[in-house]
C-alpha cells in the first residue's frame, strides 16, 4: 500500500512528456551518437519514463525520427529566419544570420552528425528542404541588397557553403579556425567576400 501511493506521488510530480519532449530526445541521441543512438529503450531511460510513454506518441521508430527531423527544420532553419527578419537592413540580418548560424553549428554536433548520414532517406528529404530553403532565403537576402537573381542565389550557394565547411571543421579540426577576435574578423571578411560587388 506505502509502495502504491510512493508511486502515486511520483507520477502526480512528473509531468506527462509531449512528442516533443521524445523528438527532442531524439536529437540529442542523434548529436551524441548519430542516427543509430536513435532507440526506444535508451530515450526512455533518458526521458525517465516507459516504452509505453514512447508508443502514446509514436507507432515506430520511423516515426520518431520523422519527428525529431521536423523539429531539427523547424528549430534550426525556420525559428532562426524568423528572428532575423525582425531586423529591416537586409546586410545587416545577413551579417547577423551568418555569424549566428556559424557561431551555434559549431556549438552544436547536430548537423555535422545529419550530414554523415545523409545516405538515409528520411535525413536525405530533411536536408534537401533545409538545404534549399536556406539557400533561398539567402539569395533573398542577396537580392535585396541589389544582386540579380542568378548571381544573389551563386552568392546564396557560396555563403551556405562556407558555413558548412566552417560546421564541418569546428567539429572534425577545430585548431584550423581562428579563435576569439580573431573568428569575428574571420566571419566578417567572409561577409566582406561575398558582399564585393
Amino acid at each position: 500500500m506505502v509502495q502504491a501511493e510512493e508511486k502515486g506521488k511520483r507520477q502526480q510530480g512528473r509531468r506527462r512528456l509531449t512528442a516533443h519532449d521524445w523528438a527532442d530526445a531524439a536529437l540529442a541521441a542523434m548529436a551524441e551518437r548519430g542516427l543509430a543512438a536513435v532507440a526506444v529503450e535508451p530515450l526512455a531511460a533518458r526521458l525517465g519514463t516507459t516504452k509505453g510513454s514512447f508508443y502514446w506518441h509514436f507507432t515506430n521508430r520511423e516515426a520518431l525520427i520523422e519527428a525529431a527531423l521536423e523539429r531539427w527544420e523547424e528549430i534550426c532553419t525556420e525559428e532562426i529566419i524568423s528572428a532575423v527578419e525582425a531586423e529591416p537592413d537586409p546586410e545587416r540580418r545577413l551579417r547577423t544570420l551568418l555569424r549566428q548560424a556559424t557561431t551555434s553549428a559549431a556549438d552544436d554536433p547536430l548537423e555535422v552528425s545529419l550530414l554523415a548520414t545523409a545516405d538515409h532517406p528520411q535525413v536525405a528529404a530533411v536536408l534537401g528542404r533545409v538545404t534549399e530553403r536556406r539557400i533561398g532565403y539567402l539569395a533573398r537576402l542577396f537580392e535585396d541588397l541589389g544582386f540579380p537573381g542568378p548571381e544573389a542565389r551563386t552568392r546564396g550557394l557560396m555563403a551556405y557553403s562556407s558555413y558548412l565547411g566552417h560546421t564541418q571543421l569546428a567539429h572534425a579540426v577545430p585548431r584550423a579556425l581562428p579563435q576569439g577576435a580573431q573568428s569575428d574578423a574571420y566571419l566578417e571578411s567572409v561577409m566582406d567576400t561575398l558582399l564585393r560587388r
